[in-house]
């Protein structure tokens, strides 16, 4: 196992993404299901300024149906800015993070994913899942 490996080895680097201002909660939900991904950047011009996960989204699902068993009105989502539901400013790392370091920010944190930044720029994300793949290939 290498031990200064840096995050660049592991990140997932041609990203989706999603504007700020152009966005949409239904939106960023339509991206992840036809990405199969569960975050997404959210950028305003060409800087990082937050990230929405699927954990986001189906809070606000389950606040809006709470004590139903509807789905949630689409117009919900169409309407809620990205800015009520995404993390603004979140952790981030640069390429030169170690997997190590990385890995120690997602053990002590609550979130699953950490953009890869250089100069406000989204680079990548790496997330808990590419850890778990990257110690399973040392293996």
């Amino acid at each position: 196992m290498k031990k200064r490996a840096s995050v660049k080895e592991i990140m997932t680097q041609n990203l989706k993404t999603i504007s700020l201002h152009n966005g949409t909660i239904q939106m960023a939900k339509d991206i992840m299901e036809d990405n199969n991904i569960r975050h997404l950047p959210v950028i305003s011009g060409n800087e990082m300024v937050g990230i929405i996960s699927l954990s986001d989204i189906l809070s606000v699902s389950y606040g809006a149906n709470f004590g139903q068993e509807g789905i949630v009105d689409k117009s919900l989502f169409q309407s809620l800015p990205l800015e009520q539901v995404m993390v603004h400013n979140p952790t981030s790392v640069t390429s030169a993070t170690t997997i190590k370091e990385a890995a120690e920010i997602l053990a002590s944190s609550e979130f699953h994913a950490l953009p890869v930044v250089e100069e406000s720029k989204i680079e990548g994300i790496v997330t808990s899942t590419d850890l778990i793949k990257y110690l399973i290939q040392q293996y």
